[in-house]
């Protein structure tokens, strides 16, 4: 059920392990496109909450690279909705590592929570819904 009233500040919250198949560069590093692959799962549920259609993407005002996500980290990724237009849906994003992959030769399969979380990368999008239904 959507909620085509959905107050402005609505967040959504997923989180993912980034598997190491998805390390693109030295460093078990992962490349920037799956942090707004990331930032497009969000967005999707959030216009699903709050239209009742999974909505498209129409552009990115910002996006900001401020610390590396590598393959073994677990993410959690927000959106918290800003602004509505009449179609137009303007959302915020960010990605924070919670836990990093800590393998060792002795311990291949370490891992750690982290005392503190990384932001790794923030945006601002818009998003389009299709008008509602009377208009």
């Amino acid at each position: 059920m959507s909620d085509t009233s959905a107050p402005t500040g609505q967040r959504v919250v997923h989180r993912r392990y980034v598997p190491y198949s998805h390390a693109h560069y030295a460093g078990n590093l992962v490349d920037g496109a799956y942090s707004l692959g990331l930032f497009g799962d969000v967005a999707t549920e959030m216009c699903i909450r709050t239209d009742g259609d999974e909505g498209l993407f129409a552009s990115y005002s910002d996006v900001q690279f401020l610390a590396p996500v590598r393959a073994g980290d677990l993410l959690e990724i927000t959106c918290t909705l800003v602004s509505r237009g009449t179609r137009s849906r303007v959302m915020e994003f960010e990605v924070l590592v919670v836990g990093r992959g800590a393998a060792t030769p002795e311990a291949p399969g370490a891992a750690r929570i982290l005392q503190e979380p990384v932001r790794a990368t923030t945006a601002t999008g818009t998003v389009v819904v299709p008008p509602a239904p009377g208009r």
